[in-house]
């Protein structure tokens, strides 16, 4: 969440880590890791479908006003949100890193670095192999300056997150105003086109194109969501060490100010960032509108959470809770999942099916693409106590290897594992 929290007396060990009581892990924080799982769907399902996405041009095979409505959709509500909701609740799962090494009596330093190395060399494999997009690796080294913070308070993290948030923003802002000075357009068919060759040829030249894009990716990354992840992480550290998902009807004051002022500011900054990436791409506005977009879409995507939150507590929304948590709880797996299926729906990994569908067709898949997720993570779970990825990461993390099927006669599951 975006905002300072109100203090909080942080006397006891729980409190300091983030545990919950008990170390009973938290089906809303889960909850919301599916949720931000289908947002990143929403937004990923665009770098395989179109090789047009992200660059300086619109796709010339699809321009009709829905064409161009379903874009606007996406970059409103999705684009820029989903990944900010993912940094926030990495932040948040560091701190429950923390209890979890606390009461395993483990230096949480030699467990978290093993984590973060994992972490790299799972997203550098990804990264070359799946997707060159990838996230993964820019959150390993960020996790590692995360941890150089892992004593700070609540309120220096917020702080530290608001400063980043400001100041990237800013930047950002002046640089666009200098572009449109200058009158300058980015060009981007050049790129589209030989993606297209690419995702339409063999598995080997969708390989190439992945293994010979991804440090340079990797590096606008760094540079675009970098400032911001950090910032969200910062701040989903110090949810953490409040415990704010805990309770969360102790926070109602501060959610009901998100949805008041952040929700209608985050629409606003949403709604310039959309306008401006789908009608003026590659120009000064855009990337002004991009700085714009970096203070705004936290607080939309801090409204996206209390909103949730507040679904949580019904009847109705505590099935859907726990409906989405299993998919957050082996969120990692299904990251790497919805990569796979996309390589083999658009790309040579399959059936090459890059830029035959309209937008429309694009955005429907999502939710059929994600509920068979759904199914699939609840199955699993039903059997095994890890995804792949999660055991093999516990695996790094502690040192030894963990148990695999579920046992019927295993206690309460651990938060942070």
């Amino acid at each position: 969440m975006t905002g300072s929290p109100r203090p909080v007396p942080i006397a006891p060990a729980a409190a300091r880590t983030g545990a919950a009581p008990g170390g009973t892990r938290l089906q809303n924080v889960d909850a919301l890791r599916g949720f931000a799982l289908f947002g990143i769907l929403a937004v990923n399902i665009w770098v395989f479908a179109d090789p047009w996405y992200a660059t300086a041009s619109s796709n010339p095979s699809f321009t009709s006003p829905l064409d161009q409505a379903v874009r606007f959709l996406v970059l409103l509500l999705f684009e820029t949100k989903f990944y900010v909701l993912f940094s926030f609740l990495f932040g948040y799962s560091f701190t429950l890193q923390m209890a979890a090494a606390e009461r395993a009596r483990a230096s949480f330093v030699s467990r978290m670095a093993r984590r973060q190395a994992g972490l790299l060399g799972i997203g550098i494999l990804h990264g070359v192999l799946l997707y060159y997009g990838e996230i993964l690796a820019l959150y390993a080294l960020l996790g590692a300056i995360l941890l150089l913070c892992r004593d700070w308070s609540p309120r220096r993290a917020v702080r530290g997150a608001v400063w980043i948030l400001a100041g990237v923003g800013l930047l950002w802002v002046v640089l666009g105003s200098l572009q449109w000075l200058e009158g300058s357009r980015d060009a981007g068919s050049t790129a589209a086109l030989s993606k297209l060759d690419a995702f339409q040829g063999t598995a080997l030249d969708t390989l190439g194109y992945h293994a010979s894009h991804w440090l340079e990716t990797f590096g606008a990354l760094l540079i675009l969501q970098g400032p911001s992840a950090m910032a969200m992480f910062l701040l989903g550290y110090a949810a953490g060490r409040l415990n704010v998902f805990d309770n969360p009807d102790a926070w109602r004051p501060l959610g009901q100010r998100i949805l008041m002022y952040g929700l209608p500011i985050g629409l606003a900054g949403a709604g310039f960032y959309a306008w401006a990436a789908a009608f003026e791409p590659g120009t000064g506005v855009e990337t002004a509108a991009f700085g714009v977009g970096q203070v705004t879409a936290p607080l939309l995507t801090a409204a996206y959470v209390v909103a949730l939150l507040r679904i949580f507590a019904t009847p109705v929304g505590k099935m859907l809770e726990r409906a989405l948590a299993p998919m957050g709880k082996i969120a990692l797996t299904n990251y790497l999942l919805q990569s796979v299926l996309l390589g083999v729906l658009f790309t040579g990994y399959g059936l090459g099916l890059v830029d035959r569908f309209a937008p429309a067709a694009v955005l429907v898949m999502v939710p059929v693409i994600f509920a068979a997720q759904m199914a699939l993570s609840a199955w699993w779970m039903r059997r095994h106590r890890y995804g792949p990825a999660e055991w093999l990461m516990r695996w790094l993390t502690n040192g030894k290897r963990p148990a695999w099927r579920v046992s019927r006669a295993a206690g309460v599951e651990r938060v942070g594992v």
